[in-house]
């Protein structure tokens, strides 16, 4: 039995949009049991889908406010319903996931003592403003949810201590034998024809208008679909979305990619497809989409660039030289033509997910992180 004392942690973030960061935050609330020994709050800018998650996954959650820049104040009030909190609960350390968190919390937390880790999720460059204010707060420990993005930490705190940490993620509870048929029934998909997903944000260097490209050059090509899973929730999102199905109607396959929208049960549509393909055009900084679809028994095809590079090998999937839209094509229709292929690629998916981001050997090694962010931070 473990001599050491719960480790109390406070996990900030802004609330507003949904994507990878409060996928992982929902990961550290509803995979808590697997490490008794930490205990995960949330303080959140904004009500909204990642609250609404955590608190039905039981976790604690702490809304602050929304704070906006052209709005001064709101920085202050919620500082200060922060040091509230600090001052009400025995926090031990806290955690901010991305620049903007760290801007705002990070003083706060400075202020009231408590040990501070930065959790860098996306490639920052330093040079933005929010960058720049959220540099003048240097964390006891950064963790990079990769390597590409811890090439990046430097530009933001160069002497900062700093370790690669691949993020928790949860295999899927779904049984694919029965989620298959429902899904492909609702979306009125044939059980012959070959899926091919792609579930992520509806940002531009995601590569949805590459995998259309690709798509394209198989427009004479039976037996495939296209699903695009991912709504706008932003205006520029929505105004990439026009383009992507204009781009589809001039490539003469709109009536087979279907763009599906905002998705809760994106477990159940990889169960139903048969290929994830998200083709990236910049860096990602890591990539849960990729890991999701390998616990799913997918083989991915992606290019080769950021997180994906560290996360799809040759056992579970095709790398492709980014930007290269035959190439592309040309993975696309060997995994199209051959199932064996697929399902060869597929079937060494788990075993890379689980190696990578098993949920249980993640969260004790954070748990050994944020303990050495204590230990400094006392010092």
């Amino acid at each position: 039995m473990s001599t050491h004392p719960t480790l109390r942690v406070l996990h900030c973030s802004a609330g507003n949009l949904h994507g990878g960061v409060e996928t992982v935050l929902n990961t550290l609330a509803r995979q808590r049991a697997l490490n008794p020994r930490l205990a995960p709050e949330f303080a959140l800018g904004f009500e909204g889908r990642s609250s609404a998650e955590l608190r039905a996954a039981g976790a604690t959650v702490h809304v602050l406010g929304p704070a906006r820049v052209s709005r001064p104040w709101t920085f202050w009030s919620t500082r200060r319903r922060l040091r509230q909190l600090l001052a009400a609960r025995p926090i031990d350390v806290v955690v901010s996931h991305g620049c903007w968190p760290h801007m705002l919390f990070g003083p706060a937390a400075r202020q009231y003592g408590r040990p501070l880790v930065y959790w860098m999720h996306d490639l920052a460059q330093g040079t933005h403003w929010i960058d720049r204010r959220a540099a003048r707060t240097s964390p006891d420990l950064a963790l990079a949810n990769s390597q590409c993005t811890a090439e990046a930490l430097p530009r933001l705190f160069p002497r900062a201590p700093r370790a690669v940490f691949y993020c928790p993620v949860s295999p899927p509870t779904v049984d694919p034998a029965e989620a298959r048929a429902p899904i492909r029934d609702e979306l009125a998909t044939p059980p012959s024809v070959t899926v091919i997903l792609q579930s992520s944000r509806l940002e531009r260097w995601k590569g949805h208008a590459l995998l259309l490209a690709a798509l394209g050059q198989l427009r004479d090509r039976p037996n495939w679909v296209a699903w695009i899973a991912g709504g706008a929730q932003r205006p520029s999102e929505q105004a990439y979305r026009d383009e992507l199905i204009a781009t589809a109607n001039e490539a003469g396959i709109a009536d087979r990619v279907r763009f599906l929208g905002q998705r809760s049960d994106v477990p159940r549509l990889l169960a139903a497809a048969d290929i994830h393909c998200q083709p990236n055009t910049g860096p990602e900084p890591f990539g849960i989409a990729f890991i999701e679809a390998l616990y799913a028994g997918r083989p991915v095809v992606s290019t080769r660039l950021g997180g994906a590079a560290e996360i799809v090998d040759d056992t579970c999937g095709i790398l492709v030289p980014p930007g290269d839209a035959n190439t592309l094509a040309e993975a696309l229709t060997r995994l199209i033509d051959d199932p064996d292929a697929r399902a060869r690629l597929g079937a060494g998916g788990p075993a890379r997910a689980r190696q990578l981001c098993d949920p249980a050997e993640a969260l004790t090694r954070l748990e050994s992180l944020l303990r050495s962010a204590c230990a400094k931070g006392a010092r």
